[in-house]
Parts: C-alpha cells; structure tokens; sequence
C-alpha cells in the first residue's frame, strides 16, 4: 500500500531523481515531476497528489517561483501536503509559507540527507502537522534581542519551543527529551504564558502562533 501519492518539482533534475528514489524506496508514490511552477501547477491539477514536494528558487528567475506555485496549490487544493525545499534560511519566505496552516513544511535541502528525519517529516505534514526547519528555529531563536520576551525561557524550555517548532506533539516531544509527557505538558503550558500567547488544541495553529511571534521580535 503507497503511503501517498506525490509529485515532485524541482529543476536540478539529479536531485529531484535522487528524492524520486527515496520516496520510491521508502513507499511512496512519485507519480508526477516537474523542471519549473507552471509545470508543477498542471501536473497537481491533473494529478491530485497528496503531497508536492518543490523547490523554493525554480526558472525562470530562480527568486520565488516554488513559494508562487505552493500559495496557488493552498488556494486550489487546500487538502494537499506540501514540502518546501531551500538551499538557505529564508526567514520572510517561510513564515509566509507557514501562515497557511497546516499540512505543509519548510525544510532546508542539507536536512534531505538524513533519509529516516526526511522521510519522518513527509508522513507528519500529510498528518496534517506544520513542519519549520531547525535551522530556521535557531536563526530566530538567535537574533531575539536583549528585551526579547525569548529571554524569560529557561534552557530545557527552549529545547521544547524548538521541538514544538519542528510540529512534533507533546508525546512526540516527550520521546526526543526523554521526560514524561505530563512534564513537557507543564513546559509548553509556561511557554505559551511567557510569550503571551493563548493555549489551543490545534496544534499546527499553536506551532505557527509560537513562530510568527519569534518572527517579529
């Protein structure tokens, strides 16, 4: 059984090859790919995938062209997953990804080496998790200015901010920390009162409340 139909957008044809035989290999299938966004667009019209995975910087400009194509497929297919890929932190960028709820990610290219994170990260986005590189966590995280409410956040309560960041939930969490869940359960519950930010059950809405307010300090 496939874990989920996708299609993959990307103009530098070895790596997109390359991520066609991961997935291939780890139980997905790659039913469409794509040199460019309008290729990408008329592929997922006549597709309809469960995932695309796209290049950030794609012909002809090699600017925007994969953040253009992921906000037209989120308006015309709001169910499908996407995943994109950038060769840097873009902090602008992926945080006007990010705004579009949930089932999507933003993930640096050097994160695709590590085959079982990767691969980890596409099943939790089409759970319908937000997925936010750590690399960008640590960018944000870093700059925060000295009256920075971050500051109010002890050491263990940063590493929690950085895995609810990442879209993983309280028991998810708990595993990567090894601590129970009631405890990261108190954690987030501080975070969220430090940062001045209201407690939800939707836990993609909490990772992107937690982001955009880093994003604007």
């Amino acid at each position: 059984m496939s874990m989920g139909r996708v299609v993959l957008a990307d103009d530098d044809i070895l790596l997109r090859e390359g991520l066609a035989s991961l997935l291939e290999r780890s139980g997905y299938e790659v039913v469409g790919q794509a040199g460019d966004g309008t290729q990408l667009t008329d592929l997922v019209r006549k597709l309809l995938p469960d995932l695309v995975v796209i290049d950030i910087r794609m012909p002809p400009t090699h600017s925007v062209e994969g953040l253009d194509a992921a906000r037209l497929i989120r308006q015309e297919f709001p169910e499908t997953g996407i995943l994109v890929l950038s060769a840097h932190v873009e902090t602008h960028q992926a945080m006007e990804l990010l705004a579009g709820g949930s089932r999507i990610g933003y993930l640096l290219k050097s994160r695709v080496t590590d085959v079982e994170e990767f691969v980890d990260t596409l099943g939790r986005i089409l759970k319908g998790a937000s997925i936010v590189d750590p690399g960008l966590v640590h960018e944000l995280v870093s700059a925060h200015r000295v009256d920075d409410p971050l500051a109010r956040l002890s050491a263990r309560e940063r590493e929690v901010l950085a895995q609810m960041a990442e879209g993983r939930s309280n028991a998810g969490i708990a595993r990567r920390l090894f601590v129970s869940e009631g405890t990261v359960e108190k954690h987030v519950r501080s975070i969220l009162a430090k940062l001045d930010l209201e407690e939800t059950d939707e836990d993609h809405r909490r990772v992107l409340a937690v982001i955009a307010f880093l994003d604007a300090h």
